[in-house]
């Protein structure tokens, strides 16, 4: 990793080179050098934290530094598991959130839900990319499959992450789609094609909202899918990649994912902040086509 001082160094020597060049010909190759060291250096990316789910846990590292950080999350369970991660402020911890979780209702105003990896298919990763700031985060998985949520079976983790030492600003991933959530709604920036794609999600909602991922099996539509989910009985009509979880109203976060021609479904399944009905029931689920 090149650090700031060898990146300008590279520039001013560059430079210099570049007055050079219009004398000589010798000049003119240190140029062509100087650029090509310039383009190659490498610049500081995000921190890659790895984390697997099972039934009914999480393997997370306890303390991680604060700055960008991309979530990789292998899902190693029978079932749908997610990564979602919350914010506790004002030094509340993991029991106090168990606590508060004890009682239905809306999160107390301590708790922010920041997004995280939303959840594949048994033995797939997904990823999320999201600048952290040090103090108290938790791990949970609210996936409910007709059961209590499997964070009320033990997967919750408490994750402290702490100032970074030393740390060089990242930039953030460069990402070539947005898709833009609204009640109810995904907007995409453009037509997703085949080929890998890093898309920014905006929640331009002043509610929460999600997006959940699903390649779907040829022939099977995203209603035929979500009939599936209602009994959970056969092979799933679908791959579900990812996607990003729950997040606030404003913000933004990124996931990669790899795109094979053939037909996707785009789900939301937040509940609703008036009637608690998820929100693919008020019409935030978009059958999209890749070609």
């Amino acid at each position: 990793m090149a650090s700031r001082k060898t990146v300008v160094g590279l520039i001013v020597g560059s430079v210099a080179v570049a007055t050079l060049a219009f004398n000589s010909s010798f000049a003119e190759g240190q140029l062509r050098a100087a650029v090509k060291a310039i383009a190659s250096a490498p610049g500081a990316r995000a921190r890659v934290v790895r984390v697997s789910g099972e039934d009914f846990k999480f393997d997370a590292p306890d303390v991680i530094p604060a700055g960008l950080t991309e979530f990789r999350f292998l899902n190693k369970g029978p079932s749908f598991h997610h990564m979602a991660i919350l914010r506790l402020s004002g030094g509340k911890t993991v029991d106090d959130l168990l606590a508060a979780l004890a009682h239905p209702g809306p999160l107390p105003a301590w708790v922010k839900e920041i997004g995280g990896p939303n959840a594949p298919s048994p033995g797939i990763e997904s990823n999320a990319t999201m600048m952290l700031e040090p103090g108290n985060y938790a791990l949970i998985c609210f996936v409910d499959l007709g059961g209590p949520p499997h964070f009320m079976k033990g997967m919750l983790k408490g994750l402290r992450v702490e100032p970074a030492k030393g740390a060089v600003a990242a930039a953030t991933p460069k990402a070539d789609i947005t898709a833009t959530l609204v009640d109810y709604n995904f907007k995409l920036s453009s037509p997703i094609r085949a080929g890998t794609h890093t898309i920014r999600v905006h929640n331009a909602s002043a509610q929460h909202h999600e997006i959940e991922l699903v390649e779907l099996a040829p022939g099977v539509s995203a209603g035929d899918f979500m009939k599936w989910m209602e009994k959970l009985q056969g092979p799933p009509p679908g791959k579900a990649l990812g996607g990003i979880a729950d997040i606030d109203a404003g913000m933004s976060e990124y996931f990669t994912a790899d795109f094979d021609r053939g037909n996707y479904a785009l789900i939301c399944f937040v509940p609703d902040a008036k009637d608690g009905k998820p929100h693919f029931a008020h019409g935030m689920i978009q059958q999209i086509t890749v070609n």
